[in-house]
């Protein structure tokens, strides 16, 4: 991973060179991220559904903390009681053996439980939905996609719509997986170099109106395709945001959004509407509440529950930029290949190329993605990255919802997160998201906050005031040892 002590001399760049790089770290624009038992004649190690045998050695376990409360207010007279195993559900058996078989799942995690009773059956209401990274939302909704379908009806049922392409491509993967024995037709509508889109040599031709049951995109692309016709609502059943409290934020999706629901909603009035997202300030929380119909379900964790307790948290006092590059060369990226992957976050573009080509000409392998990239370069770095060809991944905050992958247990917020249109003000809700990229699923992950300045002690205070923790101190940023006990502590050495 990194350069080898007899190539110090020639891979390791002098300070100066160092300090020229760091210049372009600075003053360029920020960019934005465009479960219980089961039942008593199942409790043996092995469940059979038909034909099926499933060993419960090899299944997955959210990260679903037992001392969190959900918090659930729910409207109408339906009594909803929670699921403690898929079978409560009444699924299909094609979709049972997805979750068993392909998802590895065991049980229903604690938003599972409570969520898909509530999804799942008349009369539909809509839902706002806030839990954990890593708790299971997305099979949540998902699974709620999936069990929607009218197999006959060759028609969109359901729609999920995520804040960017990556979210988009990994819900599609997720869901054909899930649903891999259903028969079940999906597709990707996204901007080009995924899925179903259609090239013959420089010019694109013209797409055909979009005929997959469940169809998943971002939602400059949806509202195109159902602007120009090729999208029908007409027999749409569900529709699904994906971070919600984004695709509703004023400064992100939020136009989209609501051009997209109030559409389904003059077409299909009686169309389910899920919100999930592992975040929601009141702002968005309210606006939400408005768009959904009157009645609607919401399930909500209290901010002060939200930090996740299987990542361990440090902040790093660095004297300057160059330090900080040292603290990710010499203390944390030689324990890399032994901890797992890494992502580093940055908050914009220029620090995102700036800081890869210091670690580059150091000699470390890494990759960058930005949202300057290519639309095929971005999906090919996360393919290698997912499939471990690289170890350490920089990137804005492109990367910070919803992106999952089991090997990383590191982050470095190399810039901590702040207000788009106020960078002397923390953006709890982003930092949130990006220490969830670590430890998913209930594995063990450290975080490392680097810090250099006044302004960066005073944000991370301001981040440790909102979510009522106090953040652990690497006592010396020159010291290895002091990162040995760190990585120790959280589980990782």
């Amino acid at each position: 991973m990194a350069a080898t002590a007899a190539d110090s001399a020639t891979s390791t760049i002098s300070a100066a060179d160092t300090t020229t790089h760091l210049a372009d770290l600075k003053h360029d624009a920020v960019e934005e991220p465009s479960s219980s038992s089961k039942s008593e004649e199942k409790i043996a190690s092995e469940i059979e559904i038909g034909n099926l045998t499933i060993n419960e050695s090899n299944n997955k376990f959210f990260h679903d903390p037992e001392s969190s409360n959900i918090k659930t207010i729910t409207s109408g007279d339906t009594p909803y009681a929670s699921a403690f195993t898929f079978e409560e559900l009444n699924l299909l058996p094609e979709l049972l053996k997805g979750l068993y078989v392909e998802m590895k799942y065991e049980k229903p995690s604690k938003i599972q439980a409570i969520s898909l009773p509530m999804i799942l059956n008349p009369p539909y209401l809509d839902l706002i939905a806030q839990a954990h990274n890593g708790s299971g939302k997305t099979a949540c909704f998902t699974l709620g996609m999936l069990s929607r379908i009218d197999p006959k009806l060759k028609a969109p049922q359901a729609f999920c719509i995520c804040p960017t392409r990556e979210l988009a491509i990994q819900n599609l993967e997720v869901l054909r997986k899930m649903g891999k024995y259903s028969g079940i037709t999906s597709e990707c509508a996204i901007r080009a170099g995924f899925g179903n889109e259609i090239h013959t040599g420089k010019k694109q031709t013209v797409r055909p109106p979009i005929t997959s049951q469940i169809v998943i995109g971002t939602p400059g692309t949806i509202r195109h395709r159902i602007r120009a016709n090729k999208l029908s609502l007409s027999y749409l059943k569900i529709l699904v945001l994906d971070e919600a409290d984004h695709m509703l934020a004023e400064d992100g999706f939020k136009d989209d959004s609501v051009h997209i629901i109030n559409k389904i909603r003059c077409v299909n009035p009686q169309c389910q509407v899920l919100f999930f997202s592992a975040t929601f300030n009141e702002t968005v929380k309210e606006f939400a509440a408005k768009i959904v119909k009157g009645n609607h379900n919401q399930l909500f964790v209290k901010k002060e529950e939200l930090s996740l307790q299987s990542v361990k948290q440090y902040k790093v006092n660095c004297p300057d930029e160059l330090a900080k590059v040292m603290v990710i060369k010499d203390r944390i990226l030689e324990f890399g290949e032994r901890v797992g992957q890494t992502i580093i976050f940055v908050r914009t573009r220029n620090s995102a190329i700036t800081l890869h080509r210091i670690l580059v000409e150091i000699g470390y392998d890494v990759t960058t993605i930005q949202g300057a990239l290519k639309q095929e370069d971005r999906d090919k770095i996360v393919k290698e990255f997912k499939d471990g060809l690289t170890q350490v991944l920089i990137s804005t905050d492109l990367l910070a919802r919803g992106f999952d992958q089991d090997q990383v247990n590191l982050v470095i917020n190399y810039d901590l997160p702040v207000k788009h249109n106020h960078p002397t003000e923390p953006d709890c809700e982003v930092y949130m998201h990006r220490i969830g990229r670590a430890g998913r699923f209930g594995r063990k992950g450290a975080v490392f906050n680097l810090l250099c300045s006044d302004a960066d002690e005073t944000i991370m205070t301001k981040i440790e005031n909102h979510f009522g923790t106090e953040i652990a101190e690497v006592p010396d940023w020159r010291n290895e040892e002091d990162f040995v006990v760190a990585l120790r502590s959280a589980g990782l050495l």
